[in-house]
Order: structure tokens, then C-alpha cells, then sequence
């Protein structure tokens, strides 16, 4: 083959490569975008799906809060109401005892 006619296919040939090699510049960087479009796609639902994860465990937790504080003051109420039956028992008892030394010294007295 003639110097001229390998001169022209080595410079078809780089052409050619020089082609591929933007191609594959080309591809290289749309899969890139499209890693880092999905990539960010990624991080959004997870940033959302944990948003959504932090608030229900933080209804839950109030809701529990609520129902144990509801089971406190019910308690509390109770533990009241039996306070305030011991304290009338103790109160008829004490003014009982009051009117019986009253009644002493008034007896005494006469």
C-alpha cells in the first residue's frame, strides 16, 4: 500500500477513534447525571420517609404520654378520694372525742 493511502486510513482511524472517544465522553457524563439525578432521588425519599418515620414515633410517643398520664391522674384521683374517706373516718372520730371530753368537763363541772 502507498504512503498517501496509509496516511488517509490513519487519519480516518483517529477520526474515527477521536469519535468513540466523545461518544464515550458523552454517555460517561449522561450516565453520571443521571447517577446523581438518581442518587439525589434517593436521598429525597429517604429524607421524606424519615420526616414521616420521626413524626408518627412522635404521635405515637404523645399518645402514650397522654394514656399514662390519664392512668396517673385516675390513680391519683382515687388515692384522693380514699385520703379524703380516711380523713372524714378520722374527723367523726376526733369530733367524737372532743364532744366526749367536753362532755367531761362540763359534767365535772356541775
Amino acid at each position: 500500500m502507498p504512503r498517501p493511502e496509509v496516511l488517509e486510513e490513519l487519519k480516518t482511524a483517529e477520526g474515527t477513534a477521536a469519535e468513540i472517544i466523545e461518544s464515550a465522553e458523552a454517555d460517561a457524563a449522561q450516565t453520571l447525571a443521571k447517577a446523581r439525578k438518581t442518587a439525589e432521588d434517593i436521598r429525597s425519599a429517604a429524607e421524606t420517609e424519615a420526616a414521616e418515620l420521626r413524626r408518627e414515633r412522635i404521635e405515637g410517643a404523645r399518645e402514650e404520654l397522654a394514656t399514662e398520664t390519664e392512668a396517673i391522674v385516675a390513680a391519683a384521683a382515687a388515692d384522693r378520694e380514699e385520703t379524703v374517706a380516711a380523713a372524714r373516718e378520722e374527723l367523726d372520730g376526733a369530733i367524737a372525742s372532743v364532744l366526749e371530753r367536753f362532755e367531761r368537763v362540763v359534767n365535772d363541772q356541775t
